[in-house]
């Protein structure tokens, strides 16, 4: 068995990641397998990155022979007992799942249940089509990212030349196989960023300010809009846009926008318990019927829930829950909802922000 250290003296994450943790208690993690089965395949390499003596460093566990899987397992296991937080790249799927059952194979206690887990594949896969990503792999990501590296093997490609290192002790094998892990290790601080994105749509970001305007639509009707400026959490790495909803989105950095469609025009709040209503057909409304005794019996009738409304002319924004209340319709069989812009909704900045936390949540689900 053999154990390499690596120090990236120069390397860190631009990603926040004291946000998910203090530094000390994490650990990256990614193994090299001779198949997907841990039945029928051989672990060969667990590598781990971790921050000490203010910087990060990687240490690879190699099985020079099939027989030293367990004790590369067992020498993981130990160091990771010093850790709280768990990061991988669809380790959810894989890694874990495998180390798992090697631990079983070698009657040896599992660990990891003690851990927070953070797949960073999971985590980014919801939001590929936002990202313009082809697939989710953690090459595609990195070249997404801007991250490049010398390594040009698959973990698939390299099974072989584990075997030949085995047989034959090639110098040349064990450079290629522990270069490419090495690599993926690297490559986990700087594909940490990805997180930005998730943020996104997970975080609620800053509104730094709001101001109504208006646009012409693809027929040429003027139309009405609000946009929020938005101070993000975690810088993206790369500009995005995207549109859904009737809303669009931009951020380069931390700065990004929002533009929402804005109505102004009569909408309708419909009271609950339609039972204790009347409607007043000449006023088109209804009336709550310790009011509306008063009313003449000849102008008025039971409410239904359909007319069981007041109407307000004002500015209405679109949700899609019941985030602001009252909310309003433009009729009762409608399914849109909207909430009213008023005066006091326009100082509440913390409002802002849970209503651009909620409009970026439906764009990602609908983009």
């Amino acid at each position: 068995m053999k154990t390499i250290i690596t120090d990236f003296d120069d390397f860190s994450p631009s990603y926040p990641i004291e946000s998910i943790a203090p530094l000390d208690d994490i650990l990256f993690v990614d193994i090299e397998t001779t198949g997907l089965s841990p039945r029928s395949s051989n672990l060969y390499i667990i590598g781990a990155v971790y921050h000490a003596e203010g910087t990060w460093h990687a240490i690879q566990w190699l099985a020079d022979k099939y027989e030293e899987e367990c004790l590369i397992l067992e020498a993981f296991l130990t160091f990771v007992k010093s850790y709280k937080v768990l990061i991988h790249f669809n380790g959810n799927r894989f890694d874990i799942p495998f180390l798992q059952a090697k631990c079983e194979t070698f009657d040896l206690e599992d660990s990891f249940k003690n851990l927070e887990g953070i797949d960073l594949y999971k985590r980014i896969v919801s939001y590929k089509n936002i990202l313009g990503l082809l697939d989710c792999k953690q090459k595609t990501i990195e070249q997404f990212l801007g991250i490049y590296r010398e390594d040009t093997f698959s973990g698939r490609e390299l099974i072989s030349y584990y075997h030949d290192y085995v047989i034959s002790g090639s110098e040349e094998s064990y450079k290629l196989f522990m270069l490419h892990n090495l690599e993926d290790l690297k490559g986990m601080l700087p594909l940490l960023s990805i997180l930005s994105y998730t943020d996104l749509f997970t975080k609620a970001p800053k509104v730094m300010g709001a101001k109504a305007s208006y646009y012409l639509n693809s027929d040429k009707t003027r139309c009405q809009e609000i946009i929020l400026k938005l101070r993000l959490e975690a810088a993206l790495p790369r500009p995005i846009s995207f549109h859904a909803m009737g809303c669009y989105f931009s951020g380069e950095g931390v700065d990004a926008s929002l533009k929402i469609p804005l109505y102004e025009e009569e909408m309708k709040f419909f009271y609950s318990g339609y039972k204790n209503y009347y409607y007043l057909p000449a006023e088109d409304m209804a009336m709550h019927k310790s009011v509306a005794t008063y009313v003449d019996k000849e102008h008025r009738v039971q409410a239904t829930a359909s007319n069981c409304y007041t109407r307000k002319q004002s500015f209405y924004l679109p949700q899609w829950e019941p985030l602001f209340t009252p909310f309003f319709k433009r009729d009762y069989a409608s399914k849109e909802i909207f909430f009213e812009l008023s005066d006091e909704f326009k100082k509440n900045r913390s409002g802002f922000s849970m209503y651009a936390a909620h409009i970026l949540q439906v764009m990602s689900r609908n983009a």
